[in-house]
């Protein structure tokens, strides 16, 4: 009598990995096609594995997209072996070279904007419905805490969002929950082999210093578990940035009007409204029909224009200018006379 085959116990950690990809991919269409973007560290890996493993069970495609930045020597063979490794477990492997362009940015901005130009670029070539990063609850602990160092307000405190869109491209980070630990245990018990990037120890970047000397001095002082709550306080203020975006959207409607060179909004309802969301407002006119954003301190000086009208001038702002007009506060374009 043939004896039943026994499988050893699913690594814990390989066991979480699928389950949260598992539940990221339930809601896409199938049949369909899935970007991975893949740089070769143990964050991306792990997220590869896990997607060649489930993606298939869902009726979806799964590719990986390796983004190659040119910045250090032998970038372009990393990247190969990167998609080597990706197309042994089963995804369809591709290497994107991109040249990154400061331009006053910084070279991790520019880096990181000129990847995912390239990914979602990839992602409109295969048909694909979403794209999917391997950002960790470290990762979101780190952007959290950089937001606070610069003082920014909820919405960049609320860090990443598990699932955000851009011409109707999903961009899904599964791993959210998922500590950096995690990720190499998954990796090593399934026998991969990540790269480690020597920019992951640069000191010259903000983000590896809190990585590797204020979080840890952080924990030592104030006890474990901060990643955790950095983390929470992600959620909790992404909850209330929703929660802010629909008040906005059903104020909007009334209060907006289109002026000749730009937009202009009711003085008089702005003023109505309670500060947080009047600055919100502000913040989202700009974005929406300038498409740059303003720092808090350009938010209170056009807030001024209601609250604080003194027959003040135009207010130079970064692509546009604010000015009041009788009972509207008017954005223009710059250069409008």
């Amino acid at each position: 009598m043939p004896q039943p085959v026994v499988r050893p116990p699913l690594d814990p950690a390989v066991a979480r990995t699928r389950l949260v990809v598992r539940e990221a991919l339930a809601s896409l269409p199938a049949p369909g096609t899935v970007i991975v973007a893949l740089s070769g560290g143990a964050d991306s890996l792990a997220l590869a594995a896990a997607v060649a493993f489930e993606a298939p069970k869902l009726g979806l495609r799964a590719a990986s997209v390796t983004v190659d930045h040119g910045l250090q020597a032998g970038s372009d063979a990393v990247a190969a072996r990167a998609a080597e490794v990706a197309a042994g477990l089963g995804l369809d492997a591709r290497v994107v070279s991109v040249q990154v362009v400061a331009n006053g940015t910084g070279t991790e901005a520019a880096a990181r904007d000129a990847r995912y130009r390239a990914l979602f670029d990839a992602a409109r070539d295969a048909g694909a419905s979403a794209v999917l990063t391997a950002h960790t609850l470290d990762d979101q602990a780190e952007t959290v805490l950089l937001g606070l160092a610069r003082g920014a307000g909820a919405t960049s405190l609320s860090g990443m969002p598990p699932v955000s869109e851009q011409d109707d491209i999903l961009l899904l980070r599964p791993f959210l929950g998922v500590r950096r630990t995690g990720t190499e245990a998954a990796c090593a018990a399934q026998g991969l082999e990540p790269w480690h990037d020597p920019h992951n120890d640069d000191p010259r970047f903000a983000r590896v210093r809190v990585r590797r000397t204020v979080l840890p001095v952080i924990e030592s002082e104030l006890g474990p578990g901060i990643a955790d709550a950095l983390a929470r306080t992600a959620e909790q203020l992404q909850e209330d940035a929703a929660a802010f975006a629909e008040m906005i959207e059903e104020t909007i409607e009334d209060i907006v009007e289109h002026a000749e060179a730009g937009i202009a909004v009711s003085a008089s309802a702005l003023a109505a409204n309670p500060a947080a969301l009047r600055h919100r407002i502000i913040r989202h006119v700009v974005a929406s029909e300038f498409h740059v954003s303003l720092t808090r301190g350009q938010t209170l000086e056009v807030a001024r224009l209601v609250t604080d009208w003194a027959g003040q001038g135009p207010i130079d702002l970064p692509g546009c200018r604010a000015r009041r007009a009788g009972a509207l506060v008017v954005f223009e374009a710059s250069g409008t006379p």
